[in-house]
C-alpha cells in the first residue's frame, strides 16, 4: 500500500503505507505506449516530466502512481518495463519502512549518477 504526501522539498512524493521487503513489488502499472511520433510533442507539456522512455523511441505514461515517484541516486527501489505486457512495476530494492518515501533512479539503473534533466534534490 502506498500514499501521496507532500515532502520537504520535492513537492508531493509516494510513501509506504506498509513495510516492503527488498524484492516485493511495490506497483504494478499499465502503461499507455506513445507512438514515437509522438513523444517530440511530450516535451511541449507538462506530462514531459512523467513519461517514461519505452521500446526503441516511443515513449509511455504509466497509470496508478508509477509516474509519481520521487528520482534519487540512492533510491530503494527500482522499476522494471515488460514490453511485451505493457507493464512497469516498482520494486523494493532495499527494506522499505511505513512511513518512508519511495525513490527510484529516473536513469534506469540504481546506481547510475548521470545527471537528470532537473537538479536533483536528495
Amino acid at each position: 500500500m502506498l500514499v501521496v504526501r507532500d515532502t520537504e522539498a520535492k513537492g508531493r512524493g509516494i510513501f509506504a503505507h506498509k513495510d516492503f521487503a527488498k524484492g516485493e513489488v511495490i506497483e504494478k502499472a499499465c502503461v499507455i505506449v506513445i507512438p514515437k511520433e509522438q513523444v517530440k510533442l511530450i516535451t511541449h507539456t507538462v506530462l514531459f516530466n512523467y513519461y517514461f522512455n519505452w521500446h526503441g523511441e516511443s515513449g509511455a505514461i504509466a497509470l496508478g502512481l508509477a509516474s509519481l515517484f520521487n528520482h534519487s541516486y540512492h533510491p530503494n527501489a527500482l522499476y522494471v518495463k515488460n514490453f511485451a505486457k505493457r507493464v512497469i512495476e516498482v520494486i523494493a530494492y532495499q527494506d522499505i519502512a511505513e512511513g518512508e518515501e519511495v525513490t527510484v533512479n529516473y536513469n534506469g539503473v540504481v546506481d547510475d549518477v548521470t545527471p537528470v534533466w532537473f537538479d536533483a534534490v536528495e
